[in-house]
């Protein structure tokens, strides 16, 4: 029996799931909080085995499922190929095996083309508020997860930068900037 199944994403932990696919009776959710950006999201990974022909996955929006038009297009395929449609609530869309909407392909693609280029946009601006912090000494990187002197005081009884990283759960990187520092 074809189900219905829903795909939320949220990008961090604060955001709220309950308005995407508020209202939509589903027989199966999958929520992954991460990245659209990234192709290794969980619960798409388990979605993309769950789904059988003839269900139907419902997305709230395009950005939803991919915030680049080759992820986009390429999930798409995927899903059409093994018999499922793919539905985007906000869009109003529906991409099935059977039939092809020159129309919905057109928006398709324009819209995962403007979401692409948002994102590009917002992680230059980032890039660009971060270089403008660092030249005004306002920007230092996130904080250490750990003390300094323990660094120093491993690498003082001879630990290797490696076995430091790995002991403390830290970056090699972070290993060798905190042992510069101190020369």
């Amino acid at each position: 029996m074809p189900q219905i199944i829903g795909y939320i994403r949220v990008s961090t932990v604060d955001q709220n799931i309950a308005r995407q696919l508020d209202g939509t009776e589903l027989d199966r959710e999958f929520t992954d909080t991460c990245s659209g950006s990234t192709v290794t999201r969980p619960a798409l990974n388990e979605l993309k085995s769950y789904c059988r022909e003839g269900d139907t996955v419902v997305v709230h929006d395009i950005s939803r499922l991919a915030r680049n038009i080759e992820d986009l297009i390429n999930l798409i395929r995927f899903f059409n190929d093994k018999g499922v449609t793919v539905q985007f609530k906000k869009e109003a869309m529906i991409f099935t095996a059977e039939q092809s909407n020159p129309m919905n392909t057109l928006m398709l693609n324009l819209l995962g083309s403007v979401y692409q280029f948002e994102r590009e946009m917002m992680l230059e601006r980032q890039r660009e508020g971060i270089a403008k912090a660092k030249s005004a000494g306002k920007y230092k990187g996130r904080p250490l997860s750990v003390a300094p002197s323990e660094i120093l005081e491993l690498l003082e009884q001879g630990v290797s930068i490696r076995k430091v990283a790995a002991q403390l759960g830290i970056s090699t990187t972070t290993v060798q900037k905190i042992k510069k520092s101190q020369i």
